[in-house]
């Protein structure tokens, strides 16, 4: 596994993990992988090269646990006039409705058990595809420990460990790790919107998601992208929310431990390769998911195009 943050510029990869790294948790991640903030995602992320598997596993029943960490999620805190019940309740909508959608379906083309190299699994004897079920959130827990006032992936991984240990290990899960408003990683907003990880635990390897609180960063990630109105319902100001939180939750089901799952030549995954797509082929747009609708980007497809590969919102 490389130990990079993959953002775009070399650079500024090496410096969001140096800052990242801090932490007071004794337990350690392995390489983290990050969803660049609006315009640093490189061009080349969008090329034509396909991606391929890297011999690691996928997610082949995907699950999502979301923990929302620190007594200010259970307290209440509200930021542009939006409360962080509101929040909860639109990132929940999403991932309670994200499962069995068209636009995850493009990640049950990608597979394990197969050849590093390999780009098209239909072949391929043995091979064990990823599939979309619905009903993939799992659970949801407010963990009222303190955030530390020094956040790095140190301490990220150990939330999520205690996340394994409230809702039990499963080696398809990705463990989400929100934080609320004012207590981010060094580097969100301003290098970084979030980002996965996988670190061991007894019971196995465990993936994980660091989750800052997106409009914290205002239209660096995501904010009114798509939707450029706010409604009640979080259109527009939680644009991020689904957005980044989509793209963190389709990488992980396809590289759950980075980089050994599928990635391009570059080490794009399939999130990084369709990032902040303002218009043409692959832009944001609303998807319908239950009886609201989300913001989200397109996902990278190999068999886009016939087989030429592309970015799409629906499979």
């Amino acid at each position: 596994m490389r130990r990079t943050l993959h953002i775009g510029l070399s650079l500024v990869a090496v410096s969001v993990l140096m800052l990242a790294t801090a932490g007071t948790s004794s337990a350690q991640a392995a390489g983290a992988h990050a969803m660049g903030v609006k315009g640093a995602h490189a061009a080349h992320h969008r090329g034509s090269t396909l991606l391929s598997s890297h011999g690691g596993a996928i997610e082949t029943t995907p699950v999502v646990f979301i923990t929302y960490w620190g007594a200010s999620w259970s307290t209440g805190f509200s930021t542009g006039g939006y409360t962080s019940a509101q929040a909860q309740n639109y990132v929940q909508s999403f991932f309670t409705n994200v499962g069995g959608s068209s636009w995850a379906n493009s990640t049950t083309q990608y597979c394990q058990n197969v050849a590093s190299g390999t780009t098209n699994c239909a072949s391929v004897s043995g091979a064990v595809n990823v599939t979309n079920p619905r009903g993939q959130l799992a659970g949801t827990w407010n963990d009222t420990s303190p955030v530390p006032s020094r956040l790095g992936t140190s301490s990220i991984a150990g939330e999520a460990l205690r996340a394994v240990a409230h809702f039990g290990y499963n080696a398809n899960a990705d463990y989400m790790v929100f934080t609320p408003t004012g207590q981010s990683t060094s580097g969100f907003g301003t290098q970084f919107c979030a980002w996965h990880s996988s670190t061991s635990s007894s019971s196995g390897p465990v993936s994980f998601s660091n989750m800052p609180y997106q409009p914290d960063a205002g239209a660096s990630c995501g904010m009114n992208f798509v939707n450029t109105a706010n409604n009640s319902f979080g259109n527009g100001y939680f644009d991020g929310f689904s957005i980044v939180g989509g793209h963190e939750y389709a990488e992980t089901v396809t590289d759950p431990f980075p980089s050994s799952g599928w990635l391009d030549g570059s080490g794009a995954e399939n999130g990084d390769k369709c990032a902040w797509i303002g218009s043409g082929q692959g832009a944001a747009a609303n998807i319908s998911l239950g009886s609201n609708s989300f913001a989200v980007q397109s996902l990278w497809s190999n068999a886009f195009n016939s087989g030429a590969g592309g970015c799409v919102l629906a499979y």
